[in-house]
């Protein structure tokens, strides 16, 4: 990823293979494949209600684990996202019912609930294989947009200190007691920082984090000068992960529905290619395709599609049939 970020900005898609509009659960079908020919070159998961048969979009774990193994096999690149569910009680990530961050951490009272629900997490991760029983890499974003507050685990539901302590018990855990051997970690506010001080509010350290990255859709909405917000802190990424020899990414973006049928050309390229510090973003993943209100790729016949086939087009714009090319994947 790091070699390739100078080159070329891949494109991701959150369950790309699991749904689209009109299908569900069809073999190896795709929204984005249908419009483009090519699956994205990134593959979006999400870890949300671990231990139960589906996650919270309602994808099986087993099918999940089958999706991530065949876009490994194919030469893509796989990203874990964890709408992380309460270990107690089942409650959703959107909660701010009471502080419960610090039950979670060590010599708090759901401290073993919560170690629970990280083996489980450790066991998802650590068995996944291809079919020479090689271990599948994965880029794990737990803990994202963390400088908002609409997640328990948010702004102000939590210290900063406390947050820390939950990101680096997290991953510690994972490494060092469940030994798992193959994830890289991904670091990702939202769009709520002007500066390294605010960035690196909640950041757990360089021996934690492998990705620098940030969750920005707000900022996306807009057009024209506007767009100058977030293109700077795509500069900013850029720098600070070349300044600590990380990757940078928008590992979330979008625009809901994409009323705005020029979106891909008009607002997110203005920002990614605004200049050579932007274009070295490593990847760009946008969320994922429920429904005709609730979707950010575009699917056959959206009037969108014109303008998205303009924009991957850019030869440096890629999605899964240029980056299997670029690594010799047939």
């Amino acid at each position: 990823m790091k070699d390739l970020a100078p080159k070329a900005t891949m494109f991701g898609h959150q369950d790309d293979m699991s749904y689209g509009l009109g299908w569900r659960a069809i073999p190896w079908e795709s929204d984005v494949k249908r419009v483009t020919g090519s699956y994205p070159a990134v593959f979006g998961w999400d870890l949300g209600k671990i231990g139960n048969p589906v996650n919270l979009d309602s994808v099986p774990f087993d099918s999940m684990k089958v999706y991530i193994r065949r876009a490994h096999e194919m030469g893509g690149i796989n990203t874990l996202s964890w709408h992380a569910y309460l270990p107690t009680d089942s409650t959703t990530p959107w909660t701010t019912k009471e502080k419960v961050v610090v039950n979670l951490l060590p010599g708090g009272k759901d401290h073993a609930a919560f170690k629970h629900q990280l083996d489980l997490v450790a066991d998802f991760i650590g068995n996944l294989k291809d079919g020479k029983g090689n271990m599948i890499p994965v880029l794990f974003r737990p803990w994202h947009e963390m400088d908002g507050s609409w997640f328990w685990w948010g702004a102000n539901n939590c210290t900063t200190d406390e947050y820390k302590q939950l990101y680096r018990f997290t991953i510690e855990y994972l490494w060092k007691t469940k030994h798992v051997c193959n994830m890289i970690v991904g670091y990702s506010p939202d769009r709520n920082f002007a500066n390294a001080d605010e960035y690196y509010r909640f950041y757990p350290g360089d021996d934690i984090v492998d990705l620098l990255g940030v969750d920005n859709y707000w900022d996306m909405k807009f057009s024209g000068d506007s767009l100058n917000i977030p293109t700077k802190k795509v500069e900013f990424l850029v720098d600070e992960a070349k300044k600590k020899g990380k990757i940078a990414a928008m590992t979330e973006t979008g625009l809901e529905g994409l009323p705005d049928i020029k979106w891909y050309t008009e607002h997110l390229d203005k920002v990614i290619s605004a200049n050579e510090k932007t274009k070295q973003l490593s990847y760009i993943l946008v969320w994922r395709n429920f429904s005709k209100s609730h979707h950010y790729a575009p699917y056959p016949g959206e009037a969108a599609v014109p303008d998205f086939l303009e924009w991957v087009n850019k030869p440096d714009i890629w999605l899964l049939n240029d980056l299997k090319a670029y690594r010799g994947i047939k």
